[in-house]
């Protein structure tokens, strides 16, 4: 995309306005396809809890890609989406058994991640398929927040309860036709990939009747000019020969899963926002923008880096700005940051916008959620309303009890 179309997007939708480049979408999605197309079973599951909205599910369902549910909500977004229940899969953590079951009834695919519910679940649907997260006891990923695989996690069964899993499955007579794990994101380390995916390999070996082996994701992208990233074709090339070799061994051509989400949508995403103030103390100049970490968490929150550009003076003289928020706390999202010189109601443009933005947005201080828009093939569609007044009070229930407390006052 480029800045002009950028800055008449933000002209005609106002600001704070999230937007997506499907071009981006695309290209991200038959990067990885290529990368392993020497398997002859691939499913890419889009992890849907990066970006939800309906628009972005339709177009990863055109391009061929499952999804990758967290929540019955998501489901249901997939399913409205026209995804086929079939190319869903259900991997929540610490759900109930009665969400699980709901879910089932759809015909989604389910994956479980804890003995008791895996034992609850068989007993009474033992002819449901059923897929085992697995806990390979890996620390991978770019933050403790985001490491999901090692041994003090709550996400999977631990390897070291391969046994009980074995006991309850011959009990109760369950299906198992698929195996999975997930080590963590910002995985830069292919090594530290592969060393797990031998864990699971393992794994496998005691379940006879498979479909799938679902090694999750967690790539990294780049985040900045020069920055590194997953070598997702190394990668393929590696895991490839290892999960042909393994098929083999089984007797068995298997269906090979990820379920990518920020490595298909991350780069895509461009967060517009509009500076209301430039503020110079005794020690920094503020840039003082029309939003904060209640439509944008992660610098926040993992501490993550988003770069940030002038698009209305692109190529002015660099300065030193610290981009702060309009929430009342703490609001940072770049500190002592060189940007192009910076003057009131220029608009900003935040880099790698697409996972993990929108989807963690709050009406935090009572501030409105913003619009969505989608940049496909040279035009801008709306893709989500900006909230207004309505949107945020149409839940409440407004109670005329304290109309008495006041006349009982008076």
């Amino acid at each position: 995309m480029e800045n002009e179309n950028l800055l008449a997007i933000a002209k005609e939708y106002g600001s704070p306005v999230y937007v997506y480049d499907s071009s981006k979408i695309i290209s991200q999605y038959n990067r990885l396809s290529k990368a392993f197309q020497k398997v002859k079973r691939l499913k890419l599951n889009y992890a849907v809890k990066a970006l939800s909205n309906i628009a972005i599910l339709k177009l990863m369902n055109s391009l061929g890609a499952g999804l990758d549910t967290v929540s019955i909500q998501e489901v249901q977004l997939g399913l409205k989406a026209g995804v086929n229940p079939n190319d869903i899969i259900f991997t929540p953590n610490g759900v109930s058994l009665e969400e699980i079951e709901s879910v089932s009834a759809l015909g989604v695919q389910i994956n479980i991640d804890n003995l008791s519910i895996l034992e609850q679940f068989g007993t009474k649907h033992p002819n449901v398929p059923v897929c085992i997260r697995i806990n390979p006891h890996v620390l991978a990923g770019g933050n403790s927040k985001i490491s999901v695989g090692h041994i003090d996690s709550k996400f999977g069964i631990s390897i070291h309860q391969i046994p009980h899993i074995l006991r309850i499955v011959e009990n109760t007579g369950m299906n198992i036709n698929g195996i999975h794990m997930h080590t963590g994101s910002d995985i830069l380390d292919i090594e530290v990939f592969l060393y797990a995916s031998e864990i699971l390999f393992d794994t496998a070996k005691h379940f006879k009747n498979l479909d799938f082996i679902d090694f999750g994701s967690g790539f990294k992208v780049p985040y900045k000019a020069g920055d590194i990233e997953t070598n997702i074709e190394e990668f393929g090339t590696k895991l490839t020969k290892r999960f042909n070799d393994f098929c083999k061994e089984y007797g068995k051509e298997l269906t090979l899963g990820f379920e990518p989400g920020k490595f298909l949508v991350s780069d895509a995403g461009y967060f517009l926002a509009k500076v209301n103030v430039v503020k110079q103390t005794t020690s920094t100049v503020f840039a003082g923008i029309d939003t904060g970490f209640n439509h944008l968490i992660r610098p926040m929150f993992y501490n993550s880096h988003h770069e940030i550009i002038n698009i209305s003076n692109p190529n002015g003289k660099e300065r030193f700005y610290s981009v702060v928020g309009y929430i009342c706390e703490t609001d940072t999202f770049a500190t002592n940051r060189r940007i192009s010189e910076i003057k009131e109601s220029d608009i900003l443009a935040f880099k790698n916008a697409g996972a993990y933005c929108f989807s963690m947005t709050s009406n935090y201080n009572s501030r409105y959620r913003p619009a969505e828009v989608l940049w496909h093939e040279g035009k801008a569609h709306l893709i989500r309303k900006r909230e207004t007044f309505e949107d945020l009070i149409k839940n409440q229930v407004d109670l005329d009890i304290f109309n008495e407390i006041e006349e009982s006052i008076s």
